[in-house]
């Protein structure tokens, strides 16, 4: 590892990330490196890993190259690898444009989930194309102690497990996942949201994320949840042809999802950098390896 790492703290709707900026690629972020700055006690803390790398300078974004010039490898707390993470992109936006890389406007950002593209307002919210929704056939159950729901399958480049509820605290702690039946519906695990009404149009909810437990805010979990609402209330942009729009309200803030008739899919929140530093490598080395 170089001698000297940079890292910055950022946050959208209080989802949190530790940054590196690595435009090369040079550095060897381990599943427990990663683990050990995520850790709340003994690192940084952040329920993600946002790693800022060129796509030319990263195997797996090469091929997206010549759309996107920065490619978001982006790692769970527990320093497992995700596809996406839509609160990240937007944190992820912001920090390109803290360091000159991005403008107000339009850029696109490149992600496991495939391009993502981004507009920066000029009133700092930060608009995200999501991209589309899959919605899997087969029931699922979402299941917390003595009480069980049906719940929406829906993938948005990462999966998810929608199940509407009386009261979010019926969720209960979220320190393990909730249990989610048939296994075989979610084989590399699941993203379970818990979701109540507050108005016309307007839902809030509780999220356990697969590899960091229950988080303040998730992107894409919102922009899930804002899908199975729309379908449970009728509504499907791509037969009516107009958009539905839901304020979804996170335990870390309010985010905003679009759904266009052609099915393509906009979030839209604040993200903010808080801090910024540099990571002592003696201990990164030390904790990386146990």
């Amino acid at each position: 590892m170089s001698t000297r790492i940079a890292f910055l703290k950022g946050h959208g709707t209080q989802n949190d990330f530790v940054i590196v900026p690595d435009p090369e690629n040079a550095l060897d972020l381990t599943p427990a490196a990663v683990a050990a700055l995520c850790d709340r006690r003994a690192g940084l803390g952040g329920d993600g890993l946002l790693h800022v790398v060129r796509s030319a300078a990263h195997p797996e974004a090469r091929h997206m190259a010549g759309e996107a010039e920065w490619f978001m490898d982006y790692r769970n707390g527990d320093g497992s690898v995700a596809e996406m993470c839509g609160n990240g992109v937007r944190v992820f936006a912001r920090y390109l444009q803290r360091a000159g890389h991005a403008a107000e406007g339009d850029l696109a950002v490149a992600t496991r989930g495939g391009v993502k593209s981004v507009h920066i307002a000029k009133d700092g919210d930060i608009t995200v194309g999501m991209g589309r929704a899959r919605l899997p056939e087969g029931e699922v159950t979402v299941t917390v102690g003595e009480r069980s729901w049906p719940a929406r399958n829906v993938n948005m480049g990462n999966p998810h497990a929608v199940a509407f509820v009386d009261d979010l605290a019926h969720a209960g702690d979220l320190l393990s996942p909730p249990s989610v039946s048939p296994a075989a519906a979610y084989p590399d695990g699941v993203n379970v949201e818990f979701v109540v009404d507050r108005g016309p149009g307007h839902v809030a909810l509780r999220v356990h994320e697969r590899g960091a437990g229950e988080t303040r805010s998730c992107g894409t979990g919102a922009c899930a949840v804002a899908v199975a609402a729309a379908r449970r209330d009728g509504l499907d942009p791509a037969v009516t042809g107009l958009p539905a729009t839901y304020t979804v309200d996170v335990p870390g803030g309010r985010l905003v999802i679009t759904e266009r008739p052609d099915g393509a899919i906009e979030m839209t929140g604040p993200a903010v950098i808080v801090a910024e530093g540099e990571i002592d490598t003696e201990w990164l080395r030390t904790a990386a390896a146990g």
